[in-house]
């Protein structure tokens, strides 16, 4: 019987793990921003680097957040005031949400500057 391959993880989903730990743990927004921006340089600094599929990756990775950003934004809206502490909670996530999502725009911004060939490619 042949031995599998390992599953490779697309970078994408990696990433997204990647910051959903690191929310898990409370991060400020400042931090999952940073995060974010470390996670784009290192798909941009990778010696087998497509500037196409980085491009792609980039755009994947904000609409994923961006979409986390609506549910949360869902999320919060419906939550019971009475609550404060959960209120609070949500209100934290949601401001890590955004800021993830607002520094994935900004790298595709930097990117789009430094390789304005792929700017209208996705």
């Amino acid at each position: 019987m042949a031995a599998r391959k390992p599953r490779q993880v697309r970078p994408v989903d990696a990433a997204l793990t990647r910051l959903l730990a690191l929310a898990g743990k409370g991060a400020a927004p400042g931090r999952m921003a940073r995060e974010v921006e470390t996670i784009a340089a290192e798909w941009i600094a990778a010696p087998e680097a497509d500037r196409m599929e980085i491009r792609e990756r980039l755009d994947e990775l904000r609409e994923q957040l961006s979409e986390g950003v609506g549910h949360a934004e869902e999320q919060v809206s419906d939550l019971d005031s009475s609550e404060p502490a959960a209120v609070k909670q949500a209100g934290a996530m949601l401001a890590a949400l955004v800021a993830t999502r607002d520094a994935a725009t900004r790298a595709i911004t930097a990117f789009q500057a430094s390789a304005p060939e792929y700017v209208n490619a996705a």
